[in-house]
């Protein structure tokens, strides 16, 4: 399989919000929470950890918020055309963005090697073999 090529491009549903992923994940993990099977309609949703620094965006997108179990803000960012969720971010650390990637024109990136709250896990679903797994949000 040919390597993935940086920059990947991404883009909301509609089109309206355009981003630019340009180095590689620092990680991408799948959260089993219960907030998170809520905005994927699935049973977990899939985050790439970034370097805000990494990532491009255009178009004009709009915010959500809401504390987290920790205490810690759990902010969104939107197109506010589409609704398309486009990253999550904690205020707290501005240098790390929470990318939801799958709207990317290149989805290989997308292997998640850590689960976490798998305490609110749908029962039918089978984590696979060696990834790193924690009941809740490790610390």
């Amino acid at each position: 399989m040919e390597s993935v090529k940086y920059p990947i491009k991404g883009a909301c549903q509609c089109g309206e919000v355009t981003y630019e992923l340009l180095e590689p994940p620092l990680m991408v993990v799948a959260c089993h929470c219960k907030e998170c099977q809520k905005l994927s309609t699935s049973a977990f949703s899939i985050t790439a950890v970034v370097a805000t620094k990494n990532v491009k965006f255009s178009g004009v997108m709009k915010e959500w918020s809401r504390p987290s179990d920790s205490g810690n803000i759990n902010g969104a960012k939107f197109c506010p055309s589409c609704g398309n969720r486009l990253y999550h971010f904690d205020p707290n650390e501005p240098d790390k963005l929470k990318l939801k990637p799958s709207n990317l024109s290149d989805t290989r990136i997308i292997k998640p090697t850590v689960h976490v709250w798998l305490s609110e896990k749908q029962d039918w679903y089978q984590v696979p073999e060696g990834v790193k797994t924690f009941d809740k949000q490790p610390s």
